[in-house]
Formats: structure tokens, C-alpha cells, sequence
């Protein structure tokens, strides 16, 4: 594989700076969901969901990314009430408590608008503001980054296709268009982040032409997000290889390798699950693209 030179970012948040491209960013991921695809009902308590938010930390994430609503295949929503419900003390108990930024993984402006309010310092809208365009205002009033996630239709119907005949066309196209809508409502380029949303309304072979193109999405001239951690696309490739269903737990050394594969073709920062043996993936990557940096 032919490795991409990432293009250095900075990414402003009320209390710090990010350095985008010198070393990729690891995001921890805080279901607090009864439903998600890989965690689902393990945090839903909000003090075990603290413990893990602190565990995430320790464990060498750089970002906390926080979300109350599943979006995997076949789910159907829950209301804005619900989700600040379930994510409002979470922030409460861990201000004061957690020391790297919380990013909130919402598609709902009014959630958005009270997160931030509530400390959250990024804004991740898996439906790249299809569902709520309002929170690009959200994120420029409170001066916050704005991960616009490629979602093709909807989380209940979008792995039944059909699915677009160019992945990285029908990617390209919606990134650009949820970018104008955000610069159209004041959002500034340099708090942008594209996600090009794996697994979300792709099948397995367009998830990985999207990980071997990468290069092409960069060239868009936002930092890039993938998050690839326990996918089904993964289990997929095992199972036709051992011919066993491999368990969430078990697509670990599998997601290390599309972990691995993203950083060398350009990603910024990866979304996981397994922040520790990630950090370690990511740490190893880095240093294959600048091996000056160990020397």
C-alpha cells in the first residue's frame, strides 16, 4: 500500500488547541445506549458510565466521544428528551472529574445546543446535518468543531440498500454538500472534520474501497475521521476466512488492521472501542510514516 502525507490541522476547542497530522488522535467511544451494536446497555448506568469515560482516559484516548442514541443497522431513534435524559449527568459527574475534550455524537440541534452548554466540546452529527441542519448554528455560536459524518439513508433501512454505484462518488457528493450547508450557516472551514462513515448504508466491498481511497476524500482539504472499530464488515471477513461468526470482541485484531490501513492512507483521528491496543496501532503507524520521529 502506497502511504498518504496527511495534511497538518488545527482544531480549535474552548479549552485547548488540537495538532491534527502530527500523531493520529485517538477517540474512545461512550455508548450510554441500551441498544448499540457493540456496547449496548453496558453504560447506560451513569456512574459505570463514568468509570468507563475515566477508564477511556487512562487507557490513552485523546478524545471522549459520547453518545446516547444507537445508529447501528435496523435501530429507529429515540427522542431528544430521552437522549439528554441519558447524557446530562454523564457530563455533569465527569466535569472536573476528566481532563481530555468530550465530543457529543448527536443529530439533534436541541441536544447539541445543551451539551455544549453542558461542557461538551465537539460537535459529531452522524447524519452530516440531514436530520438538523441547526447544528452548524450550534457550532459556530459556541465556536466548537463539527464532525459531518457520509450516512447513505437512514439507520433503520440503510443496510438494505440499494447502495450507490460509485461509493466514493456518492461519498464525495454528500461531504460537499453537508459542507456548503455548514459554511452556509457561518461554520468555519478550519473546525470541519469529514467522516466518510463506514458501514453506514455501504456494503462490505464499498467499505473497503473506501479505507484503499481515502487519499481521494482528503483531498476535499478537511482532516479526516474513520471509524472502522468491530464493524460488520470486519466479522464478515473473518467469517468467510475461518468459516466461525466471530463475536464483537473478537474482531479486534481485525479492526487493528483497518486502524493500521487508515493512518497510513491519511486518517487524523480513529473512533474506537479498544482504546488501548489501538493507541498502540496508532502509535506503530505513526511512527512508519515518519520514522525520523524514533530515531
Amino acid at each position: 500500500m502506497r502511504m498518504f502525507r496527511r495534511r497538518k490541522f488545527k482544531l480549535r476547542l474552548p479549552s485547548r488547541t488540537l495538532s491534527l497530522g502530527e500523531r493520529t488522535l485517538v477517540m474512545g467511544v461512550l455508548n450510554v445506549t441500551p441498544d448499540s451494536f457493540s456496547d449496548g446497555g453496558r453504560f447506560l448506568d451513569t456512574d459505570a458510565a463514568v468509570d468507563r469515560g475515566l477508564e477511556i482516559e487512562r487507557a490513552g484516548a485523546d478524545i471522549l466521544d459520547v453518545g446516547a442514541e444507537s445508529t447501528r443497522p435496523g435501530s429507529t431513534g429515540i427522542s431528544a428528551d430521552e437522549e439528554l435524559r441519558r447524557i446530562l449527568p454523564l457530563l455533569e459527574k465527569l466535569r472536573g472529574k476528566i481532563k481530555i475534550p468530550i465530543s457529543i455524537d448527536s443529530s439533534k440541534s436541541e441536544v447539541a445546543e445543551a451539551a455544549a452548554t453542558a461542557g461538551a466540546e465537539i460537535l459529531n452529527d452522524v447524519t452530516a446535518l440531514r436530520n438538523d441542519p441547526r447544528i452548524a448554528e450550534v457550532a459556530r455560536r459556541h465556536k466548537l468543531p463539527l464532525i459531518l459524518m457520509h450516512m447513505r439513508g437512514e439507520p433503520r433501512t440503510m443496510q438494505k440498500g440499494p447502495f450507490a454505484k460509485d461509493v466514493v462518488r456518492d461519498v464525495l457528493a454528500g461531504l460537499r454538500r453537508s459542507i456548503a450547508l455548514a459554511r452556509g450557516a457561518g461554520a468555519l472551514k478550519s473546525q470541519i472534520i469529514i467522516d466518510p462513515g463506514i458501514g453506514f448504508g455501504k456494503n462490505y466491498a464499498q467499505n473497503l474501497t473506501l479505507l484503499s481511497r481515502l487519499p481521494e476524500l482528503a483531498k476535499l482539504g478537511y482532516p479526516l475521521l474513520i471509524g472502522t472499530s468491530r464493524k460488520a464488515f470486519i466479522g464478515h471477513i473473518l467469517r468467510t476466512q475461518s468459516h466461525q461468526a466471530p463475536t464483537n470482541d473478537d474482531r479486534l485484531w481485525g479492526t487493528a488492521a483497518t486502524i493500521a490501513a487508515s493512518i497510513l492512507q491519511g486518517a487524523h483521528i480513529v473512533r474506537v472501542h479498544d482504546v488501548a491496543e489501538m493507541v498502540q496501532v496508532a502509535r506503530v503507524s505513526d511512527a512508519i510514516l515518519s520514522p525520523r520521529s524514533v530515531a
